[in-house]
């Protein structure tokens, strides 16, 4: 694991440390879906719970170890016998066994959770380690709380644990308490007085509770340790872990530290969302990296800045972590450009429209809502009442009949360059026969392709979200409609497209 010095290898406890969030435990089928998602996210260990804790934890370690191929399974221990000979047995089956174990560092875990001496817990943590060589050669050991822990005697135990057999040595910032430059300190005073420390890699594992587990952990990487210790999303007991993403997209994004993972960052969209979802555990919207509002932009001057050069406002590629694009976020302080952006990906010809007018009536309806959607957009574009385009076609009058004995047929009128035209059309159904009449007053050899009818929120009195795409001279057009009037709502999604086209 040592060929390569600037390498840092991702040591993943979403499903050990992440799961102790109350309500957030998983099923073992949930767990090993997750596994799975990690090992094509390019982790390169998952400690896959804790054995001796519970059966149901026993049994998901075992069925992970068959589940996954090429990441380090790990399973977690305390400094006992009975927890390694459960891990080993769990770990059976797993094609890269490690075992975790360790016992508090802090002469406060020492003396108010022990109830012991630095040289008791010295001999336990070295007996530890030499108990569990015997069923597997990788073995990490953790010194608990070594944030709080005399660097003196840290170091003096680390390199006995080295000296037992320990691969790698996790310092853990337990209770998320150190500054950066401490925890960065005590990384490097291990590196700089354990004489051993070239046969281990140093992780780092460190809490959320001040808020600086990726800055600690970022400190701790660039003063010599090589592992990293974190969760999906940043979850974990009390307010957290280091979010996996967020270190890997730092060492993505400063090329100067000449550091690296074998994480593939495209990933990160799609795990989030399903640890989140699994988990029952919302992301917050403003989480580095993967919040729904990491590459969103609202404001009017960032917007207009983004779209001239998306670096004026991003210093990663939302591409990177697997989103689609930026979001430009449309609310009352949106520009035109932005306005204009969203229209263009929706299919609109921003020559075609009468821009000014649209813009006025966008601001009109993002006065009443604190956020614009697509289908708000969609709803702007295809108002019959106020027609977007410079020379469209407009709906005046529509008028159908229709029932058991009547054959459908529906009276329309379309303004069109200051000219009204009307037409009359039968059907085998209302919609039908709208379309007809439109198509008779077009003059024009349309062809519909597609006709969706989507309720927006529901009930009998929803408004109605048509959608018909149509093909003209050998290409598709989307029209779009709203309306608490299906008949009308289609009216409006057909006109929308072949005003696109015209």
């Amino acid at each position: 694991m040592l060929h390569d010095p600037n390498r840092v290898f991702v040591f993943d406890t979403t499903l050990r440390d992440g799961e102790q969030v109350p309500g957030c435990q998983l099923s073992t089928p949930e767990k090993i879906e997750i596994a799975k998602a990690l090992e094509l996210l390019g982790v390169d260990v998952i400690e896959a719970g804790f054995p001796i804790s519970s059966p149901g934890d026993f049994q998901s370690v075992v069925e992970l170890s068959k589940a996954v191929t090429n990441p380090i399974i790990c399973a977690l221990t305390r400094a006992n016998k009975g927890d390694i000979d459960s891990a080993a047995a769990a770990l059976k089956y797993a094609k890269h066994p490690r075992i975790h174990t360790g016992i508090g560092a802090s002469d406060m875990h020492i003396k108010y959770k022990f109830n012991s001496t630095r040289e008791q817990i010295l001999e336990r943590a070295v007996d530890a380690v030499k108990y569990a060589k015997k069923f597997v050669e990788d073995i990490e050991f953790y010194a608990e709380d070594a944030g709080r822990a005399d660097n003196e005697f840290l170091a003096q135990m680390v390199e006995a644990v080295i000296a037992a057999g320990a691969t790698v040595v996790n310092i853990p910032d337990t209770n998320g308490y150190c500054l950066p430059e401490q925890y960065g300190a005590k990384i490097l005073y291990l590196k700089e007085n354990v004489k051993n420390i070239d046969q281990a890699i140093i992780s780092v594992h460190c809490h959320n509770d001040l808020g600086l587990a990726t800055a600690n952990t970022v400190a701790g990487i660039v003063n010599g340790a090589r592992q990293i210790e974190c969760t999906i999303n940043g979850i974990g007991e009390r307010a957290g872990n280091t979010a996996l993403e967020e270190v890997a997209m730092i060492l993505k994004t400063h090329k100067a530290l000449n550091l690296h993972t074998n994480i593939n960052s495209k990933h990160f969209t799609e795990i989030s969302n399903m640890v989140s979802r699994m988990m029952r555990m919302p992301v917050q919207p403003n989480k580095a990296i993967i919040g729904k509002n990491a590459f969103a932009h609202s404001s009017g001057i960032h917007q207009d800045g983004f779209l001239k050069h998306r670096e004026n406002y991003e210093i990663m590629n939302p591409e990177d972590v697997g989103l689609i694009e930026a979001g430009i976020i449309l609310t009352a302080r949106s520009g035109r450009h932005a306005l204009k952006h969203h229209l263009e990906r929706l299919g609109y010809d921003n020559e075609k429209l009468n821009l000014d007018d649209v813009y006025q009536r966008f601001l009109v309806l993002a006065d009443e809502k604190k956020e614009i959607s697509d289908d708000d957009l969609l709803f702007l574009m295809s108002d019959g009442d106020e027609s977007a385009y410079k020379n469209g076609y407009k709906l005046s009058l529509l008028h159908v009949i229709c029932g058991d004995n009547e054959s459908p047929t529906a009276n329309i009128k379309l303004q069109y360059n200051g000219e009204e035209k009307e037409a009359t059309a039968t059907g085998n159904g209302p919609v039908n026969a709208t379309v007809k009449a439109i198509t008779s007053v077009i003059g024009k050899n349309i062809e519909l392709k597609e006709f969706t009818i989507q309720a927006m929120h529901g009930g009998s009195d929803d408004v109605s979200k048509v959608n018909m795409r149509v093909s003209f001279e050998g290409k598709s057009y989307q029209g779009y409609g709203f309306s608490t009037d299906i008949v009308k709502a289609s009216a409006n999604a057909y006109l929308d497209a072949i005003n696109k086209f015209l």
